[in-house]
C-alpha cells in the first residue's frame, strides 16, 4: 500500500525508510491510489504545466476584462509598467500570477493548483523560477509532484477551500506548494522545503475570503500576486537555513485551527470583509442586476 499523505514527518520519515525522493512517494501514491502508470502521470503533469505557460500567455497577450468589469486587463498593466519597484524580474513575478488568475476569472483554461481561486500562484512562481535559472522542465514537473503532496497534506491537516478555511487555505496553501517547489527545483533538501511550507503559511495564517459580490476576481486576483511573492520570499529564507521555529505539522495544525473558528461571513460567502463594504455591496447589485438582464425570456422560446 502506497504512502498516506496524513503528516509532514511521515512523509520524511517514509522517504528515509524506503530510500525514496520526495516527488518518488508522490508517483507511488499515484500509481496506487489513482490506478495510474508512471507515464500516465508524468504526461499528465507535462499538460498541466503547459496549460499554467498558456495561461500566463494568455494572460499578458490576449484582452482579458471580465464581465463584472472588475478585472480589466491588469496584468498587462503591471507587465509593462516602466519603472520596476524592486527589479524586472519581480514585475514579470507580479505580472504573471496576475495573468493566470485573470485568466480565470474569464473563463479562461486554468489549473486549480490546488484550486481555481489561487490558479496564478503555481505558474507565476514556476514561469518566472524557469525563466530566471533555466530549470528544465523535468524538474518543473518533479517541483509539480512535491507541490501536489504538500496540497494533499494541507487538505488533511486542515483545508484547501476557502469556503471551509478562508483564504488562507486557497492562496496559502498554494504559495506553500510554490515555495516548496522552488526550493527543491534550487537543490534544497527535504528539511529546507518543508520549513519553506512552514515559514510560508506563517505569513498567510487568518486571511479571510471575502470576494466582492461573489466572484472570484476582487480581492482574488491581487491576493495570488501577493502570494506569489511570499511564496518567494519564504523560499529565499529557508534556502539560507533560517527556521521556521514552530514545525511544519504545527504550523499547519494552527492554519487548522484558525480556519475552524473563522466566523462563517469570513469564509467565502460574501457577507464580510470587502465584499461588505459600501462600494463592494454597490457593485455586487450592479453585478446581479446584469446577471437578470441577460437571462433568456423564456415567453420568446
Amino acid at each position: 500500500m502506497a504512502f498516506l499523505f496524513e503528516s509532514f514527518e511521515d512523509w520524511k520519515t517514509y522517504c528515509q525508510e524506503k530510500n525514496l525522493s520526495l516527488s518518488a512517494v508522490v508517483i507511488e501514491y499515484e500509481r496506487e491510489q489513482k490506478n495510474r502508470t508512471e507515464a500516465e502521470i508524468w504526461d499528465g503533469l507535462a499538460k498541466a504545466w503547459d496549460v499554467m505557460k498558456d495561461a500566463v500567455r494568455t494572460g499578458l497577450e490576449e484582452d482579458m476584462t471580465s464581465r463584472s468589469g472588475m478585472i480589466n486587463n491588469g496584468a498587462k498593466k503591471v507587465f509593462r509598467y516602466p519603472t520596476p519597484v524592486l527589479s524586472k524580474e519581480f514585475q514579470q513575478l507580479i505580472a504573471r500570477a496576475l495573468a493566470a488568475k485573470e485568466v480565470n476569472s474569464c473563463m479562461g483554461r486554468i489549473v486549480a493548483a490546488p484550486t481555481a481561486g489561487a490558479s496564478g500562484i503555481m505558474p507565476g512562481v514556476l514561469y518566472t523560477l524557469q525563466d530566471i535559472h533555466k530549470i528544465d522542465d523535468r524538474k518543473i514537473l518533479e517541483a509539480m509532484l512535491i507541490s501536489a503532496g504538500i496540497a494533499l497534506i494541507m487538505e488533511q491537516k486542515a483545508s484547501i477551500a476557502g469556503a471551509v478555511g478562508g483564504c488562507q487555505a486557497e492562496t496559502g496553501t498554494a504559495a506553500a506548494m510554490g515555495s516548496g517547489a522552488i526550493v527543491h527545483c534550487l537543490g534544497g533538501n527535504t528539511d529546507q522545503v518543508f520549513n519553506a511550507v512552514a515559514i510560508t503559511v506563517q505569513c498567510m495564517l487568518g486571511l479571510v475570503c471575502d470576494p466582492v459580490a461573489g466572484l472570484v476576481e476582487v480581492p482574488c486576483v491581487v491576493r495570488n500576486a501577493s502570494a506569489a511573492a511570499i511564496a518567494n520570499s519564504s523560499a529565499q529564507i529557508a534556502l539560507a537555513d533560517v527556521s521556521s521555529v514552530i514545525p511544519v505539522d504545527e504550523v499547519i495544525e494552527a492554519m487548522g485551527e484558525i480556519g475552524a473558528s473563522m466566523e462563517t461571513r469570513y469564509k467565502e460567502t460574501a457577507l464580510g470583509g470587502l465584499a461588505a463594504t459600501k462600494t463592494g455591496q454597490a457593485i455586487a447589485k450592479k453585478v446581479l442586476i446584469r446577471d437578470i438582464e441577460v437571462l433568456p425570456d423564456e415567453t420568446t422560446q
